[in-house]
């Protein structure tokens, strides 16, 4: 299960971050998991409480945000967010298209615990 390595891969980074911040205990994160970002959602929420055991994630709250999946057409240039098995320009039918948006797993944003003395 590749969600497990993501999720200690995030335990990670929230530790950088409260690090940084010079923060105490990491409350909640909220992450962003595009529709073709290839993480299952659900294995993600299951692994998560996992990876943050011992950690200074432990306890805090995952909040997940799934983005579509956006093309932009080549022909007509109209972005637009088809079906995952129709992949296609909504405004001119065109199957030339870029996707945009839809493949990242991306912190959206932290929430961090106030460190004692820190005022």
């Amino acid at each position: 299960m590749h969600e497990l390595s993501l999720a200690q891969a995030l335990v990670e980074q929230l530790e950088q971050i409260r690090a940084k911040e010079h923060a105490g205990a990491v409350v909640s994160v909220t992450v962003n998991i595009g529709a073709l970002s290839g993480v299952d959602r659900g294995a993600f929420e299951f692994a998560f409480p996992i990876a943050v055991d011992g950690t200074v994630a432990a306890g805090a709250t995952l909040v997940i945000v799934e983005s579509p999946v956006v093309v932009t057409c080549e022909e007509c240039g109209q972005p637009s967010q088809p079906a995952l098995d129709d992949i296609h320009c909504a405004a001119c039918g065109s199957r030339k298209v870029r996707i945009t948006d839809g493949r990242d797993f991306l912190i959206q944003s932290v929430e961090l615990q106030e460190r004692e003395g820190n005022h």
